[in-house]
């Protein structure tokens, strides 16, 4: 039996940009992609911790760098810039391996930058 489990997080990442005519997704700096192992066009869910909405979507690489993190289309009217989110994914694994899988967890500081790894 396949378990769908929790594989990685970046933990309070604040939005940067908020881009309603873009056709949907969410742009993520390149370096938190890497650090989160999380690849462009995976789906993804953003959790707002300043308005509790929650949301599914996917992927685009931003620049590295840059600490972008652009909501895009619809997912624009769920968070607006300075909001603060959690951006989780998730990963399809047999149950003898997912109870013993560690997620990692990305930490940042308010300009989206790399502070800490778990």
């Amino acid at each position: 039996m396949f378990r769908t489990i929790y594989k990685s997080k970046i933990q309070e990442a604040i939005v940067t940009e908020a881009n309603l005519e873009y056709a949907g997704s969410i742009t993520i700096d390149e370096d938190l992609l890497d650090a989160a192992d999380i690849i462009p066009n995976e789906r993804v869910q953003i959790v707002n911790l300043n308005n509790g909405s929650r949301l599914e979507t996917y992927v685009i690489s931003g620049k590295k760098g840059s600490g972008a993190i652009c909501m895009n289309g619809g997912a624009a009217r769920c968070a607006v810039v300075g909001d603060r989110i959690l951006i989780i994914s998730y990963a399809m694994m047999e149950a003898k391996d997912a109870v013993v899988f560690k997620p990692k967890i990305i930490f940042v500081n308010e300009k989206n930058k790399i502070t800490g790894k778990k």
